[in-house]
């Protein structure tokens, strides 16, 4: 998914905020959803983020034209583990790898078979 780099998104100096990195990859992650006429709510349950491990590698500045690129690294019965990177041309700017767990109420739920197929074919 491609992101630009809009005023809203950096700081004083015209340099994304750190923040920002992680709200870009949060966007491409639900894209994947709409992308193909679906919601990340799956029968009133979603992903939500267990843990991460953030690399800020380069600044990305305004203007910028980014792209946020996925790797599906784990699949568990309730969770996934996801890397994430952000490109700027052809330089790595940005490495995430989270936990996202599947809950229901705030609960863990079993992943259901048609969602796990989606992540599958969407992110390998």
């Amino acid at each position: 998914m491609q992101i630009r780099v809009y005023y809203d998104d950096t700081d004083a100096g015209g340099v994304v905020y750190h923040a920002n990195y992680l709200k870009f990859c949060e966007r491409a992650r639900s894209e994947l959803f709409f992308s193909k006429g679906l919601s990340p709510a799956i029968n009133n349950a979603h992903f939500v983020v267990k843990h991460i491990e953030a690399d800020f590698i380069r600044s990305a500045k305004l203007g910028d034209l980014l792209e946020v690129k996925h790797e599906l690294v784990e699949l568990k019965n309730t969770s996934l583990k996801l890397l994430q990177t952000i490109w700027l041309e052809d330089v790595k700017i940005f490495q995430i790898t989270s936990v996202l767990a599947f809950v229901k109420e705030g609960k863990p739920l079993r992943i259901d078979e048609s969602t796990k197929e989606f992540m599958k074919r969407t992110l390998c």
